[in-house]
């Protein structure tokens, strides 16, 4: 069977009517108004785990408080962490704080791929997104929607996340790129896959490419692209507890090596940590009955690899109770002061409601 990239005026035809599509369909974005590589990075790292309705509040926010990377690099981890709280995937904001460091040290934004590269929490993909639209480095962007669209045209039954698949389709978004119009095109294909050739419901019927797609003609726009199983979801149970005395909380920034690092936390017990001197001391807090009010149980928070159930609970004390190593007190006035995980934003709000 012959390749989809020997045939040069099929691929032609493809990327024509991808941009012709785009003329009239594409989303209209405020980072795509601008050249200016620093809001456009900050839009890709935002959009890497994020819909794009949900992230471009954030992207909003940050402009309005870090209008330039200078203003950014000069924030503390801790002020990027507060603002990005409730994204998820934190490692990016620590990662988006570290580049902007590096941009500064650099004297500007780098303008070759890997260059760009070199930033951290930078990819192949971000790099081309950001060399393409700011730079117009003639560099495919190889995303889900890419994966989808190029999947189902081409009817590519490669599973996208193996290796041969990666670089199947890396290659193939590559050989399609009109040098000329990286930007436009990457952009098109893009949105083509977000708005035209979504995940479930296609809107085959209207597409321009109907008639030369090869899943809609063989039944299998359902069954592409393929992915290989690979993910074990594992379930955590955790147990929070809200110390509240005279004014402050008992808090702790979470350490490297697990979830949400950097971020803050009330008094945590893990069931499955017991064993350890820490969790005792936990433990023997757990068993002050008398002050002890169960907020939530069960509360189910879903991660990408892992499910938490968490259970919360309130203490009110006049002394201040022993404490693992690592936590403090602080003021309870200043908690929103300190970038926490949503699941710790919804025990917050439990609390306010036990004070009604």
């Amino acid at each position: 069977m012959d390749s989809p990239f020997d045939n040069k005026h099929m691929n032609n035809d493809f990327s024509l009517a991808l941009l012709r599509w785009f003329q009239t369909n594409g989303r209209e974005l405020p980072w795509r108004d601008t050249r200016n590589p620093y809001p456009i990075w900050l839009s890709e790292i935002i959009l890497q785990q994020t819909r794009v309705q949900q992230g471009w509040d954030y992207w909003e926010r940050f402009m309005r408080r870090w209008p330039t990377v200078e203003q950014l690099a000069a924030a503390t981890e801790d002020e990027v962490l507060r603002e990005w709280q409730g994204l998820g995937y934190y490692s990016r904001a620590r990662n988006l704080h570290a580049a902007a460091k590096q941009v500064v040290a650099m004297g500007g934004f780098p303008d070759t791929l890997e260059g760009i590269k070199s930033l951290k929490g930078v990819g192949d993909y971000t790099a081309a997104a950001i060399g393409s639209f700011a730079f117009g480095l003639p560099a495919a962007v190889v995303d889900g929607n890419v994966y989808r669209v190029l999947a189902r045209y081409f009817g590519i039954d490669t599973p996208i996340n193996t290796t041969e698949g990666k670089r199947t389709f890396a290659a193939m978004a590559q050989s399609l790129l009109p040098p000329d119009h990286a930007a436009d095109y990457n952009q098109a294909i893009m949105d083509f896959g977000a708005v035209q050739c979504t995940p479930q419901s296609p809107q085959c019927q209207t597409c321009p490419l109907m008639e030369t797609c090869t899943a809609l003609r063989e039944g299998r726009v359902g069954q592409l692209p393929v992915k290989q199983k690979t993910l074990t979801v594992k379930t955590r149970h955790l147990i929070y507890i809200y110390i509240r005395c005279q004014g402050c909380v008992a808090m702790h920034r979470r350490g490297e090596g697990d979830i949400w690092q950097g971020l803050w936390e009330p008094v945590l017990v893990e069931n499955e940590r017991l064993e350890t001197e820490d969790a005792a001391v936990l433990n023997r807090l757990r068993s002050s009955a008398s002050n002890l009010l169960l907020l939530r149980k069960g509360v189910r928070h879903v991660l990408t690899h892992r499910v938490l159930l968490a259970d919360f609970y309130l203490m009110d004390t006049d002394e201040r109770p022993p404490l693992p190593a690592g936590y403090e007190w602080i003021a309870e006035q200043d908690r929103d002061r300190y970038g926490v995980p949503r699941l710790v934003e919804i025990l917050f709000e439990a609390v306010e409601g036990a004070r009604r």
